[in-house]
């Protein structure tokens, strides 16, 4: 099967946009398959940065197709702000990018609501109506892109889910209520920007899985933030994990080829919620420095800290990931020992299980291995050319981990980059 699925296998933040942009030049079709503009996929290219959003990270390449799975939920503002961007740096996406007419709308009552939610509950959320747009999904009061032409429908389904929002901006939060024809408005401007990009991409992919197209299916945010396998309830609101390829794009089990999973050579995290290996000192904020850690969405400092093998072994498990990319390696050059995490003690006991309950996790007390650092591997393209000391740590993580590092990055160009061994969108 010529289709790779590129996830993060930690929280979040592991340069995900990188490696999926490096591997679309082998690639036919790049598909974002869940989450929202709460995602920040970084691109470097030709010395030029670009943050991408909603936009999948093979949107740069030429001629090819780029899908928005039902599994998303779309801010249409967002999206032809992102649009405006990369059109006006001379990007071609006429006749290849294509949004789900399942895909759920983000409703400027969404946004009202998630920074009222944050305000009370502190989730440590990027306040753009993410988690309110799939609450409301599943509370089958959401409103779809297949819905725009159908007025009736949008007044009868706008007035049930109006009940809903001003019973909690008015009712707990005292604020003035939305009134249908707000929502109506909106939705108009909705329909216009959305215009010539909403299909049946359920449909599409089934005939790109047929002809034999080489498929990405890029995920964002990561496994340790899926609401059902992350570190609830400090998680996103939708699946990373593979499955959720599944159920976002609307294809069958045999549709996935190979998992690539992607990690940091270290670890980070943004926001609120447990993290055994956090540092908190001199050596974690000259990570946070060195490896540019600031959120792409929001601009708020990445907590950092060591590798963690317990956590990237689980979510290696729960998302069946065959092999790892591994970014941000360079950042670690300079540093004189490396410990690594290999195990937690929990009151008093050794394990070597992620806890699925953070109050357990925020007692984990990290179990180290240390290793020797190394000089220099900024640039280095060649595994052969890396410092011995470094080859040994990317051996010993494969050991503790279960599976291959195939791809290793050493700085943040698309060129600057080690590739091991193949890969599915590889097949001829």
């Amino acid at each position: 099967m010529k289709t790779v699925v590129i996830l993060g296998a930690q929280w979040g933040d592991e340069g995900k946009g990188k490696i999926v942009h490096l591997l679309s030049d082998r690639a036919d079709v790049v598909c974002r398959y869940q989450g929202g503009n709460n995602a920040g996929h970084t691109v470097v290219s030709g010395g030029k940065k670009w943050v991408f959003h909603l936009l999948p990270s093979g949107i740069l390449k030429e001629k090819k197709a780029c899908i928005i799975g039902n599994g998303v939920v779309l801010d249409p503002y967002a999206f032809s702000e992102e649009m405006t961007l990369v059109q006006n740096e001379g990007v071609d996406t006429a006749s290849r990018l294509y949004v789900s007419d399942r895909a759920h709308l983000i409703m400027p009552y969404h946004r009202a609501l998630d920074s009222m939610y944050e305000e009370s509950l502190g989730i440590g959320t990027t306040k753009r109506g993410i988690g309110p747009a799939y609450s409301y999904k599943y509370a089958r009061i959401g409103i779809r892109l297949c819905d725009l032409d159908e007025r009736e429908y949008l007044e009868w389904i706008t007035k049930r889910a109006l009940d809903e929002v001003n019973a909690t901006i008015v009712g707990k939060y005292g604020r003035n209520p939305v009134t249908v024809r707000e929502v109506m408005d909106a939705l108009e401007e909705y329909g216009e920007i959305m215009k010539g990009y909403v299909t049946d991409t359920s449909r599409l992919l089934a005939e790109y899985l047929k002809e034999g197209r080489r498929i990405i299916f890029e995920g964002a945010q990561g496994v340790l933030l899926d609401v059902d396998f992350g570190t609830y309830p400090y998680v996103t609101s939708s699946n990373p994990v593979t499955g959720g390829v599944l159920t976002g794009l609307g294809i069958g089990p045999g549709a996935v080829g190979q998992v690539l999973g992607v990690v940091k050579a270290y670890t980070t995290r943004v926001g609120e919620g447990p993290f055994p290996t956090e540092l908190e000192g001199p050596t974690g904020e000259s990570i946070r420095e060195r490896g540019c850690e600031f959120g792409a969405s929001t601009g708020r400092p990445r907590r950092c800290g060591w590798f963690d093998a317990v956590a990237v072994r689980y979510a290696v498990r729960v998302s069946g990931v065959q092999a790892l990319a591994m970014t941000k390696f360079d950042v670690l050059d300079g540093i004189d020992r490396l410990p690594v995490c290999t195990g937690y003690r929990i009151d008093g006991r050794d394990t070597d299980r992620f806890p699925a309950n953070v109050f357990v996790l925020e007692r984990a007390v990290p179990v180290y291995e240390e290793f020797a650092g190394w000089e220099s591997t900024a640039g280095v393209k060649r595994y052969e050319d890396l410092p011995a000391e470094a080859t040994r740590y990317i051996a010993a993580l494969e050991k503790l981990i279960g599976v291959p590092i195939s791809i290793v990055s050493t700085g943040p160009d698309e060129t600057e980059t080690i590739i091991r061994g193949p890969l599915a969108v590889d097949a001829g």
